[in-house]
């Protein structure tokens, strides 16, 4: 796939990148490696404050960055420019937090007294140099959420994006360098898929974190495996959306567009499968339906777009295959399913859609529909619900919408996601981990999880 922006509403080349060339790539390498051997005793206070001026970059450069990532990939603007503004704001919560999130920890005297100890305690310090795998999805959410913990812990990063969003990473660079963090403390590497594996072999890399596919997930696990590597994995997702008649169902029926169609329906943590008890069900369906249909379709640059194109022709190729497998197998078409007649002609557009009569047998029961297509199950009771919102390989994030406290306690007890969300949609938020169960990967992301992942956990015993 070649290094390149490439704008998926019109399909125009407007950018193209030559690759690094193995010896830029050993000049990165050497220079992250130097840098780590002196950011990693800087002060939390140093770090911090240059976090802070990052963030501060960010929110002013926000309606800028926001228009190249729209032009990159094609989510609406307005989503975009937020997007900014959360990275910002996530940053600001590790530069006041990652202090105290890394104290110290000492065990109490009479825990450890036995072990013949003065003293002991448990100190949180950085792994070296971490390796990033993106994705375009969220091209600089899924880049902060990483980096913001993994600067603030004392690490240094090295970034490999998706290739179809190239200006994005090399602003990436640019943003930390501009607020003052040492050279090298985070470089972008523009190379291919193929280079990763060289990369993350060399010795001088001590972890890897990717968001991305479950086949790209799979090949960096292996590979970081095999190098006895630590890594952090967050892979794809088929989030269940279940609504119960206890449920303030209207609310929960609006609330299910935006959670479907969010980043044009490209997102991991996108509800995908609505499952609703069947007492529910034909309020739910009618008022779903509706407001999949009244979502205007169109240029993401448009301050009044709902949804932009698919970000690349092979996702839209990928999605209506799914959606054809389902239709020959018996699924109704209950709004959408085609691409917009009015961009026929240009650009990656497809209509939001609602599938159902889904059975397991389908395509789209099995795996994750990365774009504005949602499908729709009735259930008898909450443990059918439990049980279709389970028949997935996937476990990243769940969602119950209901008005009873046995709903949530059984939910909670019997959702194999990393996530459950109640009576909202599921988002994320720098105080609370992210991560996924079951092919959805493992470890955590934000949170105070998420920033002690790339630390060296370190036991100190000092003898009596």
């Amino acid at each position: 796939m070649p290094i390149a922006t490439v704008n998926p509403a019109t399909g125009e080349t407007l950018r193209t990148y030559d690759a690094l060339s193995p010896e830029a790539v050993e000049e990165k390498l050497s220079l992250a490696s130097r840098t780590f051997d002196t950011y990693r005793t800087s002060t939390f206070f140093d770090r911090a404050r240059l976090l802070q001026q990052a963030a501060d970059l960010l929110e002013a450069d926000a309606p800028d960055i926001a228009r190249v990532m729209t032009t990159e990939m094609g989510k609406p603007v307005a989503a975009a420019r937020a997007e900014a503004t959360k990275c910002a704001k996530t940053m600001r919560w590790y530069a006041r937090n990652a202090q105290e999130l890394l104290a110290d920890e000492h065990p109490s005297d009479d825990d450890v007294k036995d072990s013949g100890a003065a003293r002991a305690l448990v100190r949180y310090r950085p792994l070296g140099v971490v390796l990033a795998v993106m994705p375009w999805n969220f091209p600089l959410w899924q880049v902060i959420r990483f980096a913001a913990p993994a600067l603030m812990a004392g690490n240094v990063g090295l970034l490999k994006h998706a290739s179809n969003v190239p200006q994005t990473a090399l602003y990436l660079e640019d943003l930390f360098r501009r607020a003052g963090f040492p050279e090298g403390c985070f470089q972008t590497l523009l190379i291919g898929s193929g280079a990763v594996e060289g990369v993350l072999r060399d010795e001088r890399v001590a972890a890897a974190t990717l968001t991305g596919s479950e086949p790209a997930g799979r090949s960096v696990a292996a590979t970081a495996g095999d190098e006895v590597k630590k890594t952090v994995l967050e892979l794809g997702g088929s989030d269940p959306y279940v609504v119960m008649p206890s449920a303030d169902v209207a609310k929960a029926a609006r609330t299910a567009v935006t959670a479907r169609v969010q980043n044009n329906g490209q997102s991991c943590i996108a509800a995908k499968r609505f499952i609703v008890q069947e007492e529910a069900f034909e309020e739910f369906r009618d008022a779903f339906v509706a407001g999949m249909r009244a979502l205007s379709v169109g240029d993401p640059l448009d301050e009044a777009t709902d949804v932009g194109p698919l970000a690349s022709e092979q996702g839209r190729t990928d999605l209506e295959e799914l959606v054809d497998d389902a239709v020959e197998s018996g699924a109704t078409v209950l709004c959408g399913g085609q691409r917009p007649k009015d961009f026929a002609d240009r650009g990656w557009f497809y209509e939001p859609t609602v599938l159902a009569d889904v059975t397991p047998e389908m395509r789209i029961h099995r795996e994750e529909t990365f774009g504005p297509v949602a499908t729709l199950y009735r259930v008898a009771d909450l443990d059918e619900a439990i049980a279709v919102a389970n028949d997935t390989p996937f476990g990243l994030s769940s969602n119950l919408w209901t008005g009873e406290e046995a709903d949530i306690d059984r939910f909670v007890r019997d959702s194999q996601a990393g996530g459950v969300f109640v009576n909202g949609m599921t988002a994320s938020h720098p105080a609370l981990p992210f991560g996924g169960a079951k092919r959805s990967g493992y470890g955590r992301e934000l949170a105070g999880h998420g920033i002690k992942e790339f630390c060296n956990i370190t036991t100190v015993w000092v003898g009596a």
